[in-house]
């Protein structure tokens, strides 16, 4: 074999072996691309289902919250009686008192669970009553409940200022106190229910006391409580 020859095979073999499989032909570049363009259009069809998803459950929530949505209960001191309010020692009280409480739910779709209820009295931010447990108490939807509990205890202990305070309150023939209430809450629709809420209420109440007082007391008005859940 001569050299010319030689490098004719030479150059054959090259243009052989750098000649395009059949893995990389024009047909095979196309069948490529159709696939990568099926799988984005996929995900973008996955991506736009799953996010109208998202929004028609975002509306039915809406529209939920806005046919449910709850209201906080309504309380109002329409009561009271001061059976006993006297000084056993300097700092000791002796309290025997009751407050009706008249509790609303204003809700129209939604029932009003209570648990963990107390309930005590306070003189200047002091209180003069042992807090007293009340029993699980539920209002269904437009419902209105008295909580009337008789409050005290013998040998409560005051500052001076809370002794002296009702003394001058008693000579005057006016006192005021605040009835507190506390607990959790749930709302329930339906088949659903919340979970527990704190709930905290306070009542400011004036009413008419001396020492003559035994008994059923005049309040100068109706106290509608500030109630925080």
């Amino acid at each position: 074999m001569g050299e010319g020859e030689a490098k004719a095979e030479h150059a054959a073999k090259a243009d052989h072996k750098h000649a395009p499989s059949a893995s990389s032909t024009p047909e095979s570049y196309s069948k490529d691309g159709e696939r990568r363009r099926r799988g984005r259009d996929a995900y973008r069809a996955f991506c736009a289902a799953i996010f109208s998803i998202l929004v028609l459950l975002g509306i039915i929530a809406l529209i939920l919250w806005l046919v449910y949505r709850p209201h906080k209960p309504r309380l109002t001191v329409v009561g009271a009686a001061i059976y006993d309010l006297n000084f056993t020692a300097p700092a000791l009280i002796s309290t025997s008192v009751q407050f009706s409480v008249l509790a609303r739910n204003p809700n129209r779709r939604v029932s009003i669970h209570y648990d963990k209820l107390s309930m005590y009295v306070t003189y200047k931010d002091q209180i003069i009553t042992p807090p007293l447990q009340l029993p699980p108490l539920r209002l269904g939807h437009k419902s209105t409940v008295v909580i009337a509990p008789v409050l005290g205890g013998a040998g409560v202990p005051v500052s001076p200022e809370v002794a002296n305070g009702l003394k001058s309150d008693e000579a005057y023939g006016l006192v005021s106190m605040r009835v507190v209430v506390t607990g959790r809450l749930r709302w329930k629709a339906g088949a659903i229910m919340t979970g527990r809420y704190g709930f905290y209420a306070t009542c400011g109440v004036w009413m008419r006391f001396n020492r003559s007082s035994n008994g059923q007391v005049p309040l100068l008005a109706p106290s509608t409580c500030k109630v925080d859940v």
